[in-house]
């Protein structure tokens, strides 16, 4: 069965959704996205993915062409139409698509280009991958210099997945100058003597939706948090080490460049955040 998608202003069959072969985000990679999770049919922290959006595209100086209830009520539309009970809702947004392929900025006045769509997704909250935890391995971070906006260039975290998975692994950390600023498409974090350490927000990292609220009912359960870059060998030397996003929300880290931690398996913290991350945003999901 065809999903349902959102294409400027028209809620189409998949098949018949279509965007010029002008537009920015096409040629220029010129245009910011974001993922909210969908779980029991609501969407989690949607207000924060809403907020970064908005800083997204005045960063790139792109006009957002829709109001938050605008907004809100497409995502709850294409849940509907297309059956999520568990899944993802994408979003993207473009400088639009001035007609013919140029460096310098089109017009203020011209339309954004806005697609939505979604992805089901049984059973994400109940990954299994949670309980055996993922294995990361190191790459040069050679990204562009503004990963706290959320842009559509994500050639380079693609890239680092790939070699993930040619090297029997799951997914990448980079490392700039010596210390690990992110994963491919996640935040990192390590754990030593029931501290959590974590890179400071900077222009060097993605704003974390899922980092913010993780590290807020971290320190509300009373535990210790230090926002700091750490090492690859610090990391190696960590009693446990996991990751978060939209998507996989907070996930084990059992293997950093071949070195187990913990013997291999999850440790206490990672799992204890995962579970009241999940039920505080059940709580709150609309």
């Amino acid at each position: 069965m065809s999903r349902t998608v959102y294409v400027n202003g028209d809620y189409l069959p998949e098949e018949e959704a279509k965007v010029s072969i002008f537009d920015r985000a096409f040629l220029m990679a010129d245009g910011v996205y974001e993922v909210t999770s969908v779980l029991g049919g609501k969407l989690i922290d949607f207000d924060g993915h809403l907020k970064r959006l908005q800083r997204s595209l005045d960063e790139l100086e792109i006009r957002n062409p829709l109001t938050q209830d605008e907004w809100l009520a497409i995502h709850r539309t294409l849940v509907a139409e297309n059956g999520i009970t568990d899944g993802l809702v994408y979003l993207q947004v473009t400088r639009g698509a001035p007609g013919d392929r140029d460096f310098a900025f089109p017009p203020a006045d011209l339309p954004p280009t806005v697609v939505l769509f979604t992805q089901n997704k049984p059973g994400l909250a109940a990954s299994p991958q949670a309980k055996v935890g993922i294995k990361v391995i190191s790459i040069d971070d050679i990204r562009w210099g503004r990963r706290d906006i959320k842009t559509v260039q994500l050639l380079y975290p693609s890239m680092g997945k790939m070699m993930a998975k040619k090297a029997g692994c799951d997914d990448a950390w980079l490392v700039e100058d010596g210390a690990v600023t992110e994963g491919t498409s996640n935040n990192a974090y390590i754990v030593k003597g029931n501290k959590i350490i974590t890179r400071q927000l900077s222009n060097d990292i993605l704003h974390g939706i899922t980092r913010a609220a993780v590290l807020r009912f971290a320190r509300e359960a009373q535990m210790e948090v230090e926002e700091r870059p750490f090492t690859i060998a610090e990391a190696q030397e960590a009693d446990e080490a996991f990751v978060t996003s939209a998507s996989t929300f907070v996930m084990p880290v059992v293997e950093i460049d071949g070195v187990k931690l913990g013997g291999g398996v999850p440790g206490k913290i990672a799992p204890r955040l995962r579970e009241i991350y999940l039920d505080e945003m059940m709580k709150a999901a609309i």
